[in-house]
């Protein structure tokens, strides 16, 4: 298994690109099986989860083709609406394809799906909607099964801003007949992207980005182009290892928009923040301030998966910071790790209380995908050598973290 080793303590400088979303290809590259038709996707990130996808998409009978970030899928030959189980396992996302295959399909058949272990993240809610739906699931010994042949438009009351539940929703509506409208629906960006790419298609998708969305099905959708927006987690990430190291540096391919919530937290802890067009500068302090409170929310609130790495930073302050994780019951599997570092962190169930102070090199190991990131920002603060193992979690969301930092001037090595 490949591992990071890093030597703490270098400052960082320079600028850096913020590649395209996780969240927002992956739902893209589902919705794509719609247009049975040829889609073009720039700024596709190189990361395992898109390679996972890309199996998934061939396996059902789709043509792709990957390289230099630009990803081509042809769906105009698919044929089939089974994911096997071992794709299915390899990611939680995958379950975006329920909706997207009873749109195109009219049937479906997949397991539940697997990805990184954060405790409780139920489907029950995309399952729910599409019942409204009529869609007709059948779930037996850990397979679902769907029947999209009564499936109607209708109003969808989401009982939580769930994002995957919007996406199937949306994705499984877009070629009904009639209107179909989403009440409480999440707001996320990557949300907007996935819209604005249907509509390219020819979809009638009105209010994404708000709690109300408006789906107007359309007889038939066609191929397009689409430039996939920036990773606003990747964002955050580079932003925390500039806190950790004391830093200014420069961030290329950036939404000031989507990063509100974490530029006023890092704001608050002493960070000098500038934003220019599609870029951003940080300047971090000579020691990191407290913060009151953080809770993680849906968006615009503060991102959960931005919460570890600001945790991590939050270990270099000084004084005492309060999190509360409102969205994840198992995100907090990063603290022991971080304790073999030195981390003075307190937890009481959804609560972590972070004393800052200087954090030594060790051997730790990546539980997940933003948890392995976090230790990557710690680790580069830190005094000393850290090896980082279980790295191929980063990879599933990263594309080079390790190239990212070692171009800012970061003593960083990816070695087996």
């Amino acid at each position: 298994m490949d591992k990071y080793i890093i030597t703490g303590g270098h400052r960082l400088s320079g600028r850096v690109r913020v590649h395209g979303a996780k969240n927002a290809v992956l739902p893209i590259m589902a919705a794509s099986v719609l247009a049975g038709d040829r889609c073009r996707i720039y700024d596709c990130p190189n990361l395992s989860d898109v390679a996972h996808t890309i199996k998934i998409l061939e396996c059902l009978g789709c043509r792709v083709t990957f390289s230099e970030s630009i990803l081509e899928i042809d769906s105009s030959d698919i044929s089939s609406w089974e994911i096997p189980e071992e794709l299915m396992r390899e990611m939680r996302s995958s379950i975006i394809f329920l909706g997207a295959l009873a749109g195109k399909m009219g049937r479906a058949r997949m397991c539940s799906p697997g990805g990184c272990e954060l405790g409780n993240r139920p489907i029950d809610l995309h399952l729910k909607a599409l019942r409204e739906l009529g869609l007709v699931i059948k779930e037996e010994n850990g397979f679902i099964e769907a029947n999209a042949e009564r499936m109607h438009s209708g109003d969808i009351h989401l009982s939580f801003p769930s994002v995957g539940a919007t996406e199937n929703i949306i994705l499984a509506s877009v070629c009904l007949n009639g209107e179909t409208t989403i009440f409480n629906a999440a707001k996320e960006p990557e949300i907007v992207d996935m819209c604005e790419f249907l509509n390219k298609m020819g979809a009638k998708i009105e209010g994404a980005g708000t709690e109300f969305i408006r789906i107007t099905g359309v007889a038939h959708l066609s191929g397009t182009e689409h430039k996939i927006m920036p990773d606003r987690i990747v964002a955050a990430t580079l932003m925390c290892g500039a806190m950790t190291t004391k830093s200014e540096i420069e961030l290329l391919n950036v939404r000031s928009a989507h990063l509100g919530a974490v530029v006023s937290v890092l704001r608050d802890s002493g960070a000098k923040i500038e934003f220019f067009k599609d870029k951003m500068y940080i300047r971090a302090p000579e020691r990191t301030g407290s913060v009151d409170m953080i809770k993680t929310q849906v968006y615009p609130g503060f991102p959960t998966d931005a919460q570890s790495p600001v945790m991590a930073a939050l270990c270099f302050g000084g004084g005492t910071s309060v999190i509360v994780e409102n969205i994840f019951d198992s995100r907090y599997k990063i603290i022991p790790e971080l304790k073999k570092m030195g981390a003075d962190i307190l937890q009481d169930g959804r609560v972590a209380i972070i004393k800052g102070q200087k954090l030594s090199g060790a051997h730790v190991r990546a539980m997940d995908l933003r948890g392995g990131a976090a230790l990557t920002v710690a680790a580069l603060g830190a005094e000393g050598v850290s090896e980082i193992s279980g790295i191929h979690y980063i990879e599933r969301g990263y594309v080079d973290l390790d190239k990212m930092f070692s171009a800012l001037g970061a003593d960083i090595k990816k070695t087996n």
